[in-house]
């Protein structure tokens, strides 16, 4: 039998107990990997042991296959009329509602991110993703198309089947959400990774799956670890479709075995190097709080981070400045503690290579302005860092970080600044801030990038599409968009008079 965890939270900001098993979520049971083994969940802030989850095998990954097969065929899918799916994505919708707080508190004791955020942003954008596509559970349809007199011809978008999913730690309950309602919502069955760092919020999820009445099978969660369960859900032979959201170079190796495999179809959000572009002209004020809120929200820990801040020479000393003095003010500390902006990075793999990254950008020649060290004497924490005098070629120009390091850079004009902002093999996001509509429009339409936003940085919503160019993916989520990577489009011949 599974592991219970059992956990008492006496904080300042939620004060409350848990209790569920924390086992592989298998044609809706809760099981034991089939090896026995367990994986320690560690708390970031301290670098403690949690506790203990089943740790699933490629073994487990054929069980959740052989479960999620059978829903499609028998209690899903095409069997289970498209209002009755919205109708049960609703009530787990409801459910969410109901445990938002246990769900933030959650996010916080194994992600590190703070209980406020989590509970005035991640929940509530999850609960909203699910209400949105269980609207669009029973308006899945095709089209009439016109041929001629003695034909009819139509369309289907059916689902394609079994589909796996693997998703990342650093926002694991909207990623689970983001990942599974478009599945569900279009009849598929499912098979999910979560991250081993963050596995708490998913784990829970299945209890409220069960509660809100999901068919066996429907909904199969099988942790463990990247090369193991991953490797096998990426690869399986019965999976038709794998989404997956982390960095671009475990994305490559996933799409290289769907190709290998059965060629699956593949949606990939990926990393991202995204520029922020403050003009002469910008609204000062709100450029500073939405530039820090761009870099450092979720502790940089955020494939939008606009960790590349351009800011025009007119206006770049004031700039610096008042950025400075607000990213200084920014509390670091227990992620329970009401007013703390900033927790600890996700694990000691993590910390340690953002400050391999900022030893590079050092001895690189780049001027560390603030920041760039440990916070405190335990966990993972790191101070809010900003390098300036840099130059394309540093590495902390050009690649990813994934933690609270920013590089604020000059430019002179339009021509100089999308030249630079496009130089890079991301292409997630963007933003603009100016008071001249034409030149944030001309701006956003020149920029290569999937998002772009004017005026304030990071605000999503569930009906617009999310995803890259270049190397930051393939694929949209979110919105009408998500659907199509969730069916397939039959085309139907109806011979009305043809005679041979």
């Amino acid at each position: 039998m599974p592991a219970v965890f059992t956990h008492e939270f006496n904080t300042p900001v939620y004060k409350g107990k848990v209790s569920f098993d924390t086992g592989l979520f298998i044609n809706g049971q809760f099981v034991d990997g089939s090896d026995g083994t367990t994986i320690d969940v560690v708390n970031p802030t301290d670098g403690k042991v949690i506790t203990s989850i089943s740790e699933g095998t490629s073994k487990d990954v054929d069980l959740a296959v052989d479960a999620a097969e059978k829903a499609f065929e028998t209690t899903w899918g095409l069997n289970c009329p498209g209002n009755e799916r919205g109708l049960l994505l609703s009530k787990l919708a409801s459910l969410m509602e109901e445990h938002t707080d246990e769900l933030a508190a959650l996010e916080a004791l194994d992600n590190g991110k703070t209980f406020n955020t989590a509970r005035g942003w991640d929940v509530p954008s999850a609960i909203a993703c699910v209400r949105y596509f269980a609207g669009w559970a029973d308006k899945i349809s095709g089209r009439v198309i016109e041929t001629t007199e003695e034909r009819f011809t139509y369309t289907r978008h059916e689902p394609i089947g079994v589909v796996g999913q693997i998703i990342p730690w650093n926002f694991p309950l909207l990623m689970f959400i983001w990942k599974i309602a478009p599945a569900l919502a279009t009849g598929n069955t499912v098979v999910l990774k979560p991250s081993e760092f963050t596995p708490l919020t998913a784990i829970r999820m299945c209890h409220l799956v069960q509660e809100a009445g999901f068919p066996p099978g429907v909904v199969n969660v099988v942790t463990g670890y990247g090369n193991i369960v991953g490797s096998a859900i990426s690869s399986h032979m019965r999976i038709h479709k794998i989404a997956f959201t982390g960095s671009t170079l475990v994305g490559r190796k996933i799409m290289e075995a769907a190709a290998k495999s059965n060629l699956k179809n593949v949606t990939l959000e990926l990393g991202g190097k995204s520029p922020n572009i403050i003009f002469n002209d910008a609204d000062l004020e709100q450029a500073v709080h939405w530039a820090m809120l761009g870099v450092f929200f979720n502790h940089g820990q955020s494939c939008i981070a606009g960790s590349r801040i351009f800011v025009q020479e007119g206006i770049y000393d004031e700039f610096l400045k008042r950025f400075t003095e607000k990213s200084r003010s920014i509390k670091v500390g227990d992620p329970f503690a009401p007013d703390t902006f900033q927790g600890p990075q996700i694990s000691k793999i993590q910390y340690d290579r953002i400050m391999g990254y900022i030893d590079s950008g050092k001895k690189e020649g780049a001027k560390l302005h603030i920041g760039g060290e440990r916070h405190g004497s335990e966990g993972y924490f790191i101070q809010p860092t900003i390098f300036l005098d840099t130059n394309p070629d540093m590495r902390i120009v050009k690649e990813e970080i994934f933690g609270p390091v920013s590089v604020v850079i000059k430019f002179k004009d339009e021509e100089d600044i999308v030249r630079q902002a496009n130089d890079t093999v991301y292409g997630l996001a963007a933003a603009v801030f100016t008071k001249d509509v034409n030149r944030a429009i001309t701006t956003a339409h020149k920029l290569k990038a999937g998002t772009v936003w004017v005026n304030c940085y990071g605000v999503a919503s569930p009906n617009t599409p999310f995803g890259g160019y270049k190397q930051s993916g393939i694929g949209r989520e979110m919105g009408e968009y998500a659907l199509a990577n969730y069916t397939e489009v039959k085309a139907v011949n109806v011979n009305l008079g043809l005679k041979m």
